[in-house]
């Protein structure tokens, strides 16, 4: 009989935490799971569902006003914020449900409140104490709003998703794919929006090409950028804001939503008394084997900083529990991650960018184009699609892949295969495209244009 009540104390019931739980009881681990506010964590209730939901309700204005173009008559057309939300909350209980039952089913110890970490072996939740042999802490990220005049007028991508009433006005700082999605809901749902980056570019971190195509393509559409802009403060002005900027200038608003990044959701668990390392943002600091240097307490997904994607949070999952528990352990690669922007018009890409691959290889080629895509001929709607493969040409190797465009996360999915498993230019090249489609473009480029 062990000496502890758990096998394994999963805290955060994300789709990191989730993963472990599930897989770790199917393998006849005892777990218990804590969760102070709701099953599924940011992805299922203020991410990745909701935010897809919403982008799918903000695409409809150009669906309808494309209709014409193709023989169809669309009679007038209304939007209705409130019916949008109650749909949304629905699907999200249905969600949760199917988490809890997931659980349940496996047989793992569902503990709702806060947990502290007290001792090496040993979480409080509501002052009840669960003895365990491992710890894991997967408690994700949380938006960051810096300090600043005005702060407490400052809506987060998390409030969002649960605003009374869509605004006429807003404006958005930041230039991460929160901003520019959200940007793109928004103004695809009526409202005038407005972005306030101080960078110089969208997305940082993305392909610069790809990052300008974005930028020209939104600002096409009626969004307005405002680069090298810095908000100050953030004054109410009646039942307005006024974003006041740095070089004196200011924008009106009916809401302010900062999109300037997260934070690994690490503090007010205990970990600073037990000595558990953090580094200069509060990420958890782990090995390769998700261990920190607490031996007993591990730690996955956002809070640990590494990639933030829900995907990755799953994959660390499974390499852990298959490091722990079976005789199947594995690795997760971060090399060739694909990743998607859901934007409009949206990003896919996987790979190198062009800046990446020339600091690493000595002789790029780069193979690209863009074009109307074929829908858009008859839509009337002006956006165009761009395209890029990143190739090493001393081993003909595929290193980077980038989309903007319809359907890009699609059909970069596919193209995520083809990169692992090393595809050359030349298997592109001989691989017979799906005609008419815009993926085929990918298969047909023929000429380097650098």
């Amino acid at each position: 009989m062990t000496q502890y009540d758990y096998d394994l104390f999963v805290i955060g019931a994300g789709s990191g935490g989730v993963r472990v739980a599930r897989m770790a009881s199917d393998n006849a681990v005892r777990v218990a799971i804590a969760e102070s506010r709701y099953l599924g964590g940011t992805c299922v209730n203020v991410g990745c569902v909701p935010k897809k939901l919403f982008v799918y309700a903000s695409q409809f204005r150009d669906q309808f006003d494309s209709a014409a173009g193709f023989g169809w008559t669309v009679g007038k057309s209304t939007f209705n914020w409130t019916s949008l939300i109650a749909n949304k909350n629905l699907e999200i209980k249905r969600l949760q449900a199917v988490y809890d039952g997931q659980l349940q089913k496996s047989g793992v110890s569902i503990i709702t409140g806060r947990a502290q970490v007290l001792d090496a072996h040993t979480v409080a939740v509501d002052g009840k104490q669960y003895s365990s042999e491992r710890i894991l802490i997967a408690t994700g990220g949380w938006p960051f709003v810096p300090d600043m005049p005005g702060k407490q007028y400052i809506v987060t991508s998390n409030d969002m998703f649960f605003l009374k009433q869509l605004p006429k006005r807003i404006i958005i700082v930041g230039g991460g794919y929160i901003a520019v999605e959200f940007a793109s809901i928004l103004h695809g749902l009526g409202v005038d929006t407005t972005i306030c980056h101080r960078g110089h570019q969208l997305l940082h971190g993305f392909d610069g090409e790809i990052s300008d195509f974005l930028a020209h393509e939104m600002t096409k559409k009626g969004i307005t950028i405002l680069f090298n802009t810095e908000v100050t403060a953030i004054e109410r002005a009646g039942d307005a804001f006024v974003a006041k900027l740095i070089d004196g200038g200011i924008v009106c608003a009916d809401l302010v939503m900062y999109a300037t990044g997260r934070t690994p959701n690490s503090t007010g668990f205990g970990l600073e008394s037990l000595g558990v390392e953090l580094d200069s943002v509060g990420a958890i600091k782990v090995n390769s084997d998700y261990q920190t240097n607490v031996p007993s307490i591990y730690a996955l997904g956002d809070v640990t900083n590494r990639l933030n994607l829900t995907p990755v949070a799953i994959a660390e999952g499974v390499a852990l529990v298959n490091k722990l528990y079976t005789n199947q352990p594995g690795s997760v690669d971060y090399d060739t991650i694909p990743t998607a922007v859901f934007c409009q018009p949206t990003i896919g890409t996987v790979g190198l960018t062009e800046a990446q691959a020339r600091e690493k290889y000595p002789d790029i080629d780069i193979y690209k184009t863009s074009f109307t895509p074929m829908k858009n001929t008859l839509s009337g709607i002006d956006e165009k699609t761009l395209m890029k493969l990143v190739v090493v040409r001393s081993t003909d190797r595929v290193v980077g892949i980038h989309m903007v465009g319809a359907d890009a996360p699609e059909i970069i999915q596919g193209m995520a295969v083809a990169i692992r498993a090393g595809a050359t230019k030349s298997v592109f090249d001989s691989t017979i495209g799906i005609h008419p489609s815009a993926a085929e473009e990918f298969v047909t480029l023929r000429v380097a244009v650098t």
